[in-house]
C-alpha cells in the first residue's frame, strides 16, 4: 500500500503543476489584454477540485453516453437519443463512447480546472498517461490520441431542467510537432453541466482499482453520483449502461460488477454494499461531505421527498436527474 500511496501522491502533484503552468499562461494573456483595453469580462471556469478525484457532470455518469462497448462492436450514432435517467436529454452525434474515454476526458477536465474554459491547455501525452496511472509506451500514446479524436468528433444536445449544453466533448485537439505537447480546448459553455449540485466528485483511487473492468466503472460513477440510494430494476441498469448482453447474462456479470466495485472501495476504507433480490437491485453505500450537505438543504427547504422508490423501481426512470437525490 505504501508504493500505491507514493505514486498516488506523484501523480497529485503532477495534476497540480500542469493545473498552475496552465493557469498561470491564462492569467497573462489575461494581464496582457487588460493593459491594451478595458477590463476583460468574466470568463467561465470550472470550481477546483482534488487531484485524488475526477469531477464528471450527474447527466453523463447517469446515462448511456459513456456506457459498455464490447470490442469490436464500436458503432457510430446520429442524432441518437441517449438511454438516460428521467428530466435528460441526450442527443449525440459520433463513435459510441466508452469507459476509457470517460477516463480521458476526466483527466483532461482535471488539467483545465483551474484556468479558463475556452483557452488552450498544454499537456504531453507522457503526463496524460501518468495521470491515468498508465505506462507510456507506443500502444497507450496510439490509444490515447485515438481516444481523444473521438471525443473531439462528437456533437452534444444536452438538457436538464433548465441547463443545457450543445457542443462537443472537447472543441479541439491538435499536437505541436516541436514541443510534442497536445494543445486542447473545451467549450466555455460545458460550464452549465458543472453548476453546484450538477456534478460529482469520483474516487478516482476507487475508479483505477476497477480498471479493465467496464460495468463496474459505470455502476461505481453511477450510484456515486447519487446521495439517496432506491432501489433499482436490473432491466433500468442494462439500459442505462447500454449493455448488449442478454438480460440473463447480464444479470449475472452484474452481481460480479456489484461485488467488484465492494471490493475496491473496501480496500480505500469505502462503504459499498448491494443485493439484488429478485428483479430489484439494492445499494447502500457511503455519502460524500458534499452530498450530505446537500441533502441537509434539501431537508431545511422543508420541501417533501418526491416518491423515488416507485420511481426507479418503475419500467421508465424518470427521477429527477439535475441533482444527486
Amino acid at each position: 500500500m505504501q508504493s500505491t500511496a507514493n505514486g498516488a501522491a506523484a501523480v497529485c502533484a503532477l495534476a497540480e503543476k500542469l493545473a498552475l503552468r496552465n493557469q498561470g499562461r491564462g492569467q497573462q494573456k489575461i494581464s496582457h489584454a487588460s493593459s491594451l483595453a478595458s477590463p476583460p469580462p468574466k470568463v467561465p471556469q470550472l470550481l477546483p477540485w482534488p487531484a485524488a478525484a475526477r469531477g464528471v457532470p450527474n447527466v453523463f455518469l447517469r446515462s448511456a453516453l459513456f456506457g459498455i462497448v464490447q470490442k469490436g462492436a464500436r458503432t457510430c450514432l446520429e442524432l441518437q437519443e441517449i438511454y438516460a435517467q428521467g428530466g435528460i436529454s441526450i442527443l449525440y452525434t459520433g463513435a459510441r463512447l466508452d469507459q476509457g474515454d470517460l477516463d480521458t476526458w476526466e483527466t483532461v477536465l482535471l488539467i483545465v480546472q483551474r484556468q479558463a474554459l475556452g483557452d488552450l491547455c498544454r499537456v504531453t501525452a507522457y503526463q496524460m498517461l501518468k495521470l491515468m496511472d498508465k505506462a507510456d509506451t507506443g500502444g497507450n500514446r496510439d490509444v490515447l490520441e485515438k481516444r481523444l479524436a473521438r471525443l473531439k468528433a462528437t456533437g452534444l444536445s444536452v438538457k436538464v431542467d433548465r441547463y443545457s449544453y450543445m457542443g462537443s466533448l472537447i472543441d479541439e485537439v491538435y499536437k505541436d510537432d516541436e514541443t510534442r505537447e497536445y494543445l486542447i480546448r473545451l467549450n466555455p459553455k460545458l460550464c452549465a453541466l458543472f453548476e453546484k449540485d450538477r456534478y460529482t466528485l469520483i474516487d478516482w483511487a476507487v475508479r483505477r482499482q476497477l480498471d479493465g473492468k467496464p460495468l463496474a466503472q459505470w455502476l461505481h460513477g453511477y450510484y456515486s453520483s447519487h446521495a439517496k440510494q432506491y432501489s433499482i430494476k436490473v432491466e433500468t441498469l442494462h439500459k442505462l449502461c447500454s449493455s448488449e448482453a442478454e438480460l440473463r447474462r447480464f444479470r449475472q456479470t452484474l452481481g460480479k460488477a456489484l461485488a467488484d466495485v465492494k471490493m475496491a472501495s473496501e480496500i480505500y476504507g469505502k462503504v459499498f454494499n448491494s443485493e439484488i433480490r429478485g428483479n430489484l437491485v439494492h445499494v447502500d453505500k457511503e455519502v460524500s461531505g458534499t452530498q450530505r450537505r446537500h441533502l441537509a438543504r434539501k431537508r431545511k427547504s422543508g420541501k417533501p421527498p418526491p416518491n423515488m422508490q416507485h420511481i426507479f423501481a418503475s419500467d421508465t426512470v424518470t427521477a429527477s436527474a439535475g441533482v444527486p437525490s
